[in-house]
């Protein structure tokens, strides 16, 4: 049984990482480039709002899935990744409005809080709070 878990935490970080190093070819993302190069004053590309929304929820649910299958393997504990999903997706459905607005804006609002709230959109950075809130939710049961 311990294989089979480590094979899900495997296949989830393998599953994190393609979508990080193929994000270019599978979701269509006018500001990669844009804020690749880390320059305010260039201007801001084309897109199309409803390919961008759509590309963006893509994205966050492969990433959703992965980073669940992470928890799972971790922890064994199928109401401890339905919780660490929900707080995924609540932490998604707070940027994703912001980071929308500052598109709109422009990204009038700064150009490095728009920078952040991308990544927090992109990138599965709540695995990295959800995983060792967990494992020490699991220190302080095996404790009492």
């Amino acid at each position: 049984m311990k294989i089979l878990n480590w094979f899900l935490v495997i296949a989830g970080i393998c599953g994190l990482i393609s979508v990080r190093v193929f994000e270019d070819r599978f979701f269509y993302d006018p500001f990669l480039n844009y804020f690749h190069e880390a320059n305010k004053n260039i201007a801001l590309p084309e897109f199309e709002w409803g390919k961008l929304v759509t590309g963006h929820v893509f994205r966050f649910i492969l990433n959703l899935l992965f980073s669940c299958l992470i928890i799972q393997g971790l922890f064994k504990n199928k109401e401890w990744t339905v919780q660490g999903a929900v707080l995924i997706i609540i932490v998604f459905i707070i940027t994703f409005p912001v980071y929308v607005y500052c598109i709109n804006d422009h990204f009038d609002i700064g150009y490095l809080f728009s920078f952040y709230m991308r990544r927090f959109v992109i990138q599965p950075l709540i695995i990295l709070l959800v995983v060792p809130m967990f494992y020490y939710r699991k220190q302080l049961e095996k404790r009492n």
